[in-house]
């Protein structure tokens, strides 16, 4: 059965540890052929890609969640998105890369936000750290450990082929729970994962490696896909929100209007006819408010 684009929920049985692993194929290749990323970049965007879907995942989040980094370095900006637990979109920002660096090193003095961002727009979470660690995995864990009080483990690892991660978290102690020592002896097993066991061994396959002497529970897995949230829509509002005279301005400067979507490259093309309608739109609707 094939692994592409899933997310796999695992339990250890009578002990205080979940776990997911997620495998990205299409999705992260429909980001890679939008965009023609370095391998250094490529490779710590694939693994935010993955972090993101186990993030959210644990959450169990009906809406955004965000991961961004920011810094001073070669890499000065990389985000992604996360939506409704399965729909990915990412991008990064860089120049003058080295050849070679850790995650410190390529992002500089930076920091690490992760925002979540519920479907009715209530109670909106961002928390801002900064950003740690020799890879993103240490950087998001440090995170958890200071932000959300969670023991939390990650493994993350991306090619130009795939992105894949293995999230294990601690959940709070119970009576419930027969075996307390589950989780040094779970962390242990899992240590001995290799970035190539996580991107080529299919997940199922993975977990009898890492925990066969374990009693394991697996659930149905979820698919996973990219999808961006531009729309022709957005971009016309956005271009409302700044107004006739400088939509005006833009085009005549240029003799037309055009916006392109970081995430997805995804352009919006308006002429002087379609600026005239924009517009003209917009004050019929504001008029028709008006009547009721």
């Amino acid at each position: 059965m094939s692994d592409n684009d899933t997310l796999q929920r695992f339990m250890f049985e009578a002990t205080p540890v979940r776990g997911e692993v997620v495998h990205l194929d299409a999705t992260w290749q429909a980001i890679l052929a939008r965009h023609d990323y370095p391998s250094l970049v490529r490779n710590i965007l694939g693994e935010a890609m993955a972090a993101a879907i186990l993030l959210a995942a644990t959450l169990k989040l009906h809406g955004r969640l965000v991961i961004q980094i920011q810094g001073s370095g070669p890499i000065s900006l990389l985000v992604v998105e996360c939506k409704n637990a399965h729909e990915l979109r990412g991008l990064a920002h860089w120049e003058n890369l080295p050849e070679h660096g850790d995650l410190v090193s390529l992002v500089g003095n930076g920091t690490l936000s992760i925002t979540l961002e519920p479907d009715d727009e209530k109670d909106r979470y961002q928390s801002i750290v900064e950003l740690k660690g020799q890879s993103l995995a240490d950087a998001l864990m440090g995170y958890l450990q200071q932000s959300e009080q969670l023991d939390t483990y990650l493994w993350l690892a991306a090619d130009a082929g795939r992105a894949a991660g293995l999230l294990l978290q601690k959940l709070p102690a119970s009576g419930e729970f027969e075996d307390h020592d589950a989780w040094g002896r779970i962390i242990h097993l899992s240590s001995t994962i290799t970035h190539q066991e996580l991107l080529k061994v299919n997940q199922l396959e993975l977990l009898h490696r890492l925990y066969n002497e374990e009693n394991v529970r697996v659930f149905d897995p979820l698919p996973v896909c990219f999808r961006c949230s531009c729309s022709h829509d957005r971009v016309t509002n956005m271009l409302r929100t700044l107004g006739p005279d400088e939509v005006q301005d833009i085009l005549q400067e240029q003799g037309k209007v055009s916006v392109a979507c970081e995430f997805c490259n995804q352009k919006y093309e308006f002429d002087s006819v379609d600026v005239e309608e924009l517009f003209a739109s917009s004050i019929r609707s504001s008029t028709s408010e008006t009547r009721h």
